[in-house]
């Protein structure tokens, strides 16, 4: 039972915790090292032609405003191009972007998810490079610019940006948890990428080369993930570019954030079961480090271990004599009760921001038990199930 506790509060330790303290000492050694690696600006001449392409699905709120966005980015003249595409779309989306004659839009009536989407159009894509956004964010306009100077290394293949979270002064669990997850997960892009490899790209915002793109299966949940994977599989590397971001605004509330957490979370396991030459590749071992670290154990059995730990040290703490269970015991308490506090505040609407993120951080890991549940049970489909975010 004591190896128990002792192995399964490492792994919640190390999977939420640890990683990113290792990350960083690490960061820290090499910094020391070899120096700061600095990117520099490219000529002009010398950045890829480059085609924006956002798929799109019932956005009109948005579509407007996102084409705006997408107009004022900034890159050279003549080699950004852009294409929309609104397959199964039944409001307004497409009659919108008609209107527009710098974009190539694409649209037939028939759903059938965001991959297809993508699939469709990147048959129309005939540049460089390639970069995805969703509809409902919006980009820096040195976004582009700053993405694909990235491509004048080989060994490049992939960039990612960063999600910002929008957060105002009323900003409910869903805003709070969602935004302080977001800047935790930046730090720990930015070291990934700075020690070898971005593990994953997020659809919000991320760039491919056009020849080393692969189409995923008409299944797949997290196309964004698996695309960027299956690139870092073939020895490049994806990494980070925190100066190009797109911002959005948190999801409605916690019921549209737990129900985007548990697709992503059954896309996630769907994801490990495709990757896993990856999961101990001999070929590039520091990639599956990353992978495993960062992805794959809170995709998997982290809030189980969760579970157990909490569990064998109840047992603990009444069997053993000493401290120092009882005194992990009542942390462990004092987080769950802070975490049940922020539900019964969030229900009552009254904001307290210190209830948040234990909140959030629970209802996180329960949507991971949830996911994996509606995997293995086949309930989980890869047509877009929007999450309803804040206007």
């Amino acid at each position: 039972m004591k190896f128990a506790f002792w192995f399964s509060l490492f792994i919640a330790f190390y999977t939420f915790v640890g990683y990113g303290f290792l990350l960083f000492i690490i960061i820290k050694i090499k910094r020391a090292v070899k120096g700061r690696k600095v990117v520099l600006d490219v000529a002009d001449e010398l950045l890829p032609r480059c085609t924006l392409v956002v798929a799109a699905y019932n956005e009109e709120h948005f579509i407007a405003e996102k084409i705006a966005n997408s107009l004022l980015l900034r890159y050279p003249a003549g080699k950004l191009k852009f294409i929309f595409v609104t397959d199964g779309s039944t409001d307004r989306t497409a009659e919108i972007i008609a209107t527009y004659p710098q974009i190539q839009l694409l649209h037939k009536p028939e759903r059938s998810g965001k991959i297809a989407a993508v699939h469709r159009a990147m048959e129309f894509v005939d540049t460089e490079a390639v970069v995805f956004t969703d509809a409902n964010t919006f980009l820096n306009p040195e976004a582009i610019i700053r993405i694909c100077r990235h491509y004048s290394d080989a060994t490049v293949g992939a960039v990612a940006g960063e999600k910002r979270v929008h957060i105002d002064a009323s900003a409910d669990a869903s805003a709070a948890g969602e935004g302080f997850y977001w800047k935790y997960e930046s730090a720990l892009k930015k070291w990934d990428s700075e020690l070898y490899s971005v593990v994953g790209a997020a659809g919000e915002l991320f760039s491919v080369r056009r020849d080393l793109y692969e189409d995923v299966p008409a299944d797949t949940v997290l196309d964004d993930f698996m695309i960027s994977m299956l690139i870092a599989a073939k020895g490049y590397r994806i990494v980070y570019e925190p100066d190009a971001y797109a911002l959005e605004t948190s999801s409605e509330n916690v019921s549209e954030e737990l129900k985007r957490k548990i697709r992503i979370a059954a896309g996630g396991v769907q994801s490990i079961l495709r990757l896993k030459p990856l999961l101990f590749s001999f070929k590039y071992p520091l990639l599956s480090f990353q992978y495993v670290s960062h992805r794959v154990l809170r995709w998997t059995v982290t809030p189980f271990f969760m579970i157990l730990a909490f569990i064998t040290n109840l047992a603990l703490a009444f069997a053993e004599k000493g401290w120092i269970y009882e005194a992990l015991f009542a942390g462990q308490v004092f987080f769950y009760l802070l975490a049940l506090l922020g539900y019964i505040m969030e229900k009552r609407q009254t904001r307290v921001k210190a209830l948040f993120v234990p909140y959030y951080f629970c209802v996180m890991n329960y949507a991971v038990m949830a996911g994996i549940i509606r995997y293995f049970t086949k309930k989980q489909s890869s047509v877009w199930e929007k999450a309803q975010r804040r206007t």
